[in-house]
């Protein structure tokens, strides 16, 4: 299976975006990776605190979405981190140098357009960096939300 970039995938622009790649997809999860690099955003150099977990979560959570939705001919649509359950990271730091595989996995997609999704970021060795479980939002019609809200 040929995977898109990244970019075709999540509703974000450069700087913004914080993954490199796509690794694989199914329609009920999507692992991504990022290499961390002396020039990534949140980076001081020599490396991201690991708060910034939560980001590489959100947006791999995007680009299943994005991903599910090109599977359908559909555009990519816009979405709200809701909440999170239960972040734990395992270092407070992501080193330069280090490679994060970034997996989600849809436990729960109600009709409302309400998801919660299990998150993990591991190296490729599969040694756990951090977990949680992430809520997002996807309106169906954005700008009907944005107007009602």
């Amino acid at each position: 299976m040929i995977l898109p970039p990244i970019a075709e995938l999540i509703p974000h622009t450069a700087p913004m975006i914080l993954l490199d790649r796509v690794i694989s997809a199914s329609p009920e999860q999507l692992t991504a990776e990022v290499t961390i690099r002396p020039d990534s955003p949140f980076c001081d150099g020599q490396r991201v605190g690991g708060w910034v977990g939560i980001e590489y979560m959100a947006q791999t959570i995007a680009a299943l979405a994005g991903w599910t939705a090109r599977q359908k001919n559909d555009p990519v649509r816009l979405g709200f981190l809701v909440g999170t359950r239960q972040y734990r990271s395992q270092t407070p730091w992501f080193q330069v140098g280090d490679i994060l595989h970034v997996s989600v996995h849809r436990e729960i997609d109600g009709d409302n357009g309400v998801s919660a999704v299990v998150c993990h970021i591991n190296s490729p060795e599969g040694l756990l960096h951090a977990a949680a479980t992430i809520t997002v939002f996807q309106p169906d019609n954005l700008e009907e939300f944005l107007k009602t809200s």
